[in-house]
């Protein structure tokens, strides 16, 4: 445990408490891509956020199979920032988890949401739509624009970001529109993709990055490391408080 959870209300400290949740069933089945990432592709989430950010954070991992996917209540209230990646096992994460989850971002957790991650019940349930997208993986140079130059998440990052092999998503991509737009990215066959976006839902800020497919070293990527550190200072809450419900208000309750 990184401390005692926050009180209804409370301000968060000044060290930012990452948990990186990973699917991790592709490194865990599929030799190339453990010899990619030995640690999971959480574990290098994980090692680079901690390589840039030091004792600005502190950085645990979760994964799929562990108990309520390592995503307890107790761990969830010692959380400011989740990041997560998942791809063939959306289904698996229990409603009851994702609930947990949903809950904590509308009282003012932070969550980065990662490449095929579109598609898990947790951007979907705060996005309400389908998140669909097109897709090919045919291992494509990919180019990563800024947008907004002056957001916080774009600080310090090459303008484009080159990615030599990647998967490549293409529009349509059905997501409400951004609040933000912070990167777009561009394919060798032509396609494009709002592939860095935020939202605020409730207290909680939310950031969806595209980059990062298990068959291709893009977590090791030093560019990628730091949009990474930046979207996790840039989604850490300000003030974290739990969803209030409807409370009645008598006449004179200010008084």
């Amino acid at each position: 445990m990184f401390g005692s959870p926050p009180d209804s209300g409370s301000r968060v400290s000044e060290i930012v408490r990452v948990t990186v949740w990973g699917e991790n069933v592709h490194e865990r089945t599929e030799p190339e891509v453990r010899a990619l990432y030995p640690e999971g592709l959480h574990g290098a989430i994980a090692a680079g956020l901690s390589e840039l950010l030091g004792d600005r954070v502190r950085v645990r991992t979760a994964t799929l199979q562990e108990p309520e996917h390592g995503l307890t209540k107790e761990v969830i209230d010692d959380t400011d920032v989740l990041t997560w990646w998942g791809h063939i096992a959306h289904e698996e994460v229990d409603d009851a988890v994702v609930a947990r989850v949903h809950d904590a971002v509308l009282g003012g957790m932070g969550l980065l949401v990662l490449h095929s991650g579109h598609y898990s019940k947790i951007l979907r349930r705060l996005l309400g739509t389908t998140c669909d997208l097109r897709w090919r993986n045919e291992g494509e140079r990919e180019l990563v624009w800024t947008v907004e130059p002056l957001h916080p998440i774009a600080e310090g990052v090459s303008n484009p970001i080159v990615i030599e092999a990647q998967e490549m998503y293409s529009e349509p991509f059905a997501i409400p529109a951004p609040e933000a737009l912070v990167f777009i990215s561009s394919f060798a066959g032509g396609e494009v993709f709002r592939g860095g976006c935020t939202w605020t839902r409730g207290n909680g800020r939310i950031f969806y990055f595209s980059p990062g497919d298990q068959d291709y070293p893009v977590y090791h990527h030093q560019d990628i490391k730091r949009v990474l550190a930046n979207g996790v200072q840039w989604a850490a809450p300000r003030l974290r408080q739990a969803p209030e419900g409807s409370p009645e208000s008598p006449l004179g309750w200010f008084e």
